[in-house]
């Protein structure tokens, strides 16, 4: 990954180049109603409360498990022993990036959700929340994590998510050769360029020009930024927004040629 002083620098770039995130200049209907009634939504939902309690619950536990990593790993904890606090606070999705997807869920109303990465479930629980008729199934590579992010969906009583345990590698094939189509995607694992591109190719199979695809940590290293230009470039792709820390693809049939958009946020 990138060190914190490139990191630093790449955002600093994006953010004085990106589009100011006010809509001004946007062209495109589509991306414009995302930007007005989506990425600037102001509300404060109700569920915004209950998943942040979790998280300060969670930022509190000093529980130790042990986790099992199949990708680019922590770029903070390099033990397999990992407290729920340091999880909490180094590994799951930042408030403004969990309350963006819970809009994005909640106005686009996608029947079936899977995410690549649950962790502690935080993101999961603002996924299940703003769609509570969606089927959410998440999946985790590291068994105590799973079984952790399991009791706190039973701690909120969110019954609509199934959690699948196990390598991306194996279970995401297995899942998708399943379904009949998949309409939303938060890839949030691995963080290494082949297996980005793989797991992209996988659920690609299974879209529609309605379903959603978005890509976490875009910027987190090189390989990352290979796999994100690879994506959004990819002949299926319509239309692709950058918000540095997220990127997010579409295939809806109503761009007659390809647009890519890098939007402040």
């Amino acid at each position: 990954m990138y060190n914190k002083f490139k990191l630093s620098q790449k955002y600093l770039r994006y953010y004085f180049t990106a589009s100011n995130g006010k809509g001004h200049g946007i062209h495109s209907p589509f991306v414009f109603d995302f930007i007005t009634n989506v990425l600037n939504d102001k509300n404060r939902y109700p569920a915004y409360a209950v998943v942040e309690d979790l998280r300060q619950s969670l930022l509190k536990n000093s529980t130790e498990l042990t986790v099992n990593d199949f990708g680019a790993g922590s770029a903070v904890d390099k033990t397999n022993r990992r407290s729920i606090s340091s999880i909490a606070k180094n590994a799951a999705k930042p408030e403004k990036y969990g309350q963006l997807l819970y809009r994005m869920i909640q106005y686009y109303q996608p029947a079936t959700v899977l995410e690549l990465g649950t962790s502690l479930g935080i993101t999961t629980s603002y996924i299940s929340l703003a769609n509570p008729g969606a089927e959410v199934i998440t999946m985790e590579g590291a068994p105590a994590i799973a079984t952790t992010a399991l009791e706190n969906f039973r701690l909120l009583k969110l019954e609509n998510i199934k959690i699948i345990g196990g390598n991306f590698d194996t279970m995401l094939p297995q899942f998708i050769n399943n379904q009949a189509f998949v309409d939303f995607v938060f890839i949030d694992g691995n963080h290494r360029m082949q297996p980005t591109l793989s797991y992209f190719n996988t659920v690609l199979a299974k879209t529609n020009q309605f379903s959603i695809i978005v890509f976490d940590d875009i910027h987190w290293s090189q390989e990352m930024e290979e796999a994100w230009f690879t994506i959004k470039n990819h002949v299926s792709v319509k239309c692709s927004i950058d918000l540095f820390f997220m990127g997010i693809v579409f295939f809806r049939n109503d761009f007659k040629e390809q647009q890519h958009f890098t939007i402040r946020f």
